[in-house]
């Protein structure tokens, strides 16, 4: 019999899931000793790590702005000089 471990792990279990694979005597004894801030806490710590991958994300993202923004103005300085140097002198009249 083999148990998918990475569905479990993906995210915390519920209170009430986890009191659903006790069996039916130790069930009565986790409802005996509930705390309804169980799942408070579980939901904290999950937004916690939420948090913290928003950070990172958003400092990526701010360091992808600058990297572009860089380019964006090596490619006007680029464009500006090309304008620049692309300019023809105005024809003589000898046909």
């Amino acid at each position: 019999m083999t148990t998918s471990s990475s569905s479990a792990s993906s995210r915390p279990l519920t209170r009430l899931e986890w009191v659903s694979t006790l069996p039916p005597w130790r069930r009565l004894l986790a409802m005996l000793n509930w705390r309804p801030v169980y799942d408070i806490e579980q939901r904290t710590k999950q937004l916690r790590i939420e948090s913290l991958e928003s950070e990172n994300r958003l400092k990526l993202l701010k360091k992808e702005n600058e990297r572009l923004a860089e380019l964006e103005s090596r490619m006007d300085a680029l464009l500006l000089n090309a304008d620049s140097s692309s300019q023809t002198p105005p024809a003589t009249g000898s046909n």
